[in-house]
C-alpha cells in the first residue's frame, strides 16, 4: 500500500471510532418516543435505557408520569424478567375523559428486575407504556429514576432549557408536535383508509397520465404517418414529371 492510501486508510479509521465514541457518549441518556402519540390521542411510548456503569447493572427504572395533566389511561407492556409495579394516586381535582370524571391515575410505574437479572454492563432495554391522552403540548416530559445494582441511581429529572445547553441528567422527553397520529382516537387513526385513498388517487393520476402519455404518441404517429404518405405522393408526381419531359 502506497504512502497516500494508507494515511487516507488511518485518518478514515480514527474517524470512525470518534465518530462512534461521540454517538454512544451522545446516546447514552434515557429517551422516550413514540411514532403515534399527539395532543388529545393516545399512545406507545418506548423508553430507552443504556446503562452507563462499567461494573453494575441496571435493576430498576422509576419512570414518573405528569400529575399536572395526567394520562388517564397507562398500561405496561410486560418485559421478560422484569416485575411492574404501578402508583395510583387520587387526582384533586378530578378530571373529565370521555365524558366520565376520573379520579385516580397512574403516576408512577416501577420496572423491577429479578434477581440476578437487569440490564448488563454495555447494553440497553426498552420499556413501553401505553398511554393517553396526551396533553394539549408540544412536549410532556417525564422523570425517570435509573437504580444500579452496586446502589448508586441516575436520576434523569433536569428539565432541558431551549436555548442552553443540555443539562447532564436530563429528563427524557417526549415530541408530541411531529407525530402523525390523529387526536383524540385511542385506537389509531384512519390512517389505513386515507392511505389507501391516497394510493388510488396516485393510482389514477399514473393512469391519467400514462393515458396522456399513449394519447400524444398516437397523434405524432399519425402526424409522422401522414407526413411520409405525402412526401411519398410527391416524390412520385416528381418522378412522373421527370419521365413526361
Amino acid at each position: 500500500m502506497s504512502t497516500t492510501p494508507r494515511r487516507l486508510a488511518v485518518l478514515t479509521l480514527a474517524t470512525g471510532i470518534a465518530v462512534a465514541a461521540g454517538g454512544g457518549v451522545a446516546s447514552a441518556h434515557v429517551r422516550v418516543s413514540s411514532d403515534e402519540a399527539a395532543p388529545g390521542g393516545f399512545g406507545v411510548m418506548t423508553f430507552r435505557v443504556p446503562n452507563e456503569s462499567d461494573t453494575a447493572s441496571t435493576v430498576s427504572l422509576r419512570i414518573q408520569l405528569p400529575t399536572d395533566t395526567p394520562l388517564t389511561f397507562v398500561q405496561a407492556e410486560p418485559v421478560a424478567g422484569w416485575t411492574i409495579t404501578p402508583t395510583t394516586t387520587q387526582l384533586d381535582p378530578p378530571v373529565e375523559s370521555d365524558g366520565e370524571e376520573i379520579t385516580s391515575a397512574v403516576t408512577v410505574v416501577q420496572f423491577t428486575a429479578d434477581a440476578g437479572g437487569g440490564i448488563a454492563p454495555g447494553q440497553f432495554q426498552e420499556f413501553s407504556l401505553l398511554g393517553g391522552p396526551f396533553p394539549d403540548a408540544e412536549t410532556v416530559s417525564f422523570g425517570t429514576v435509573q437504580t444500579y445494582s452496586d446502589g448508586t441511581e441516575s436520576a434523569w429529572i433536569e428539565p432541558t432549557v431551549e436555548g442552553q445547553p443540555e443539562p447532564q441528567y436530563p429528563a427524557p422527553v417526549l415530541d408530541l408536535s411531529g407525530s402523525t397520529a390523529a387526536s383524540g382516537d385511542a385506537h389509531g387513526s384512519d390512517g389505513g383508509t386515507d392511505t389507501a385513498a391516497s394510493a388510488t388517487d396516485a393510482t389514477a393520476a399514473e393512469d391519467g397520465s400514462g393515458n396522456g402519455i399513449a394519447v400524444t404518441a398516437l397523434v405524432l404517429g399519425g402526424l409522422g404517418l401522414v407526413a411520409g404518405v405525402a412526401g411519398l405522393a410527391l416524390g412520385l408526381a416528381a418522378r412522373r414529371r421527370t419521365v413526361a419531359s
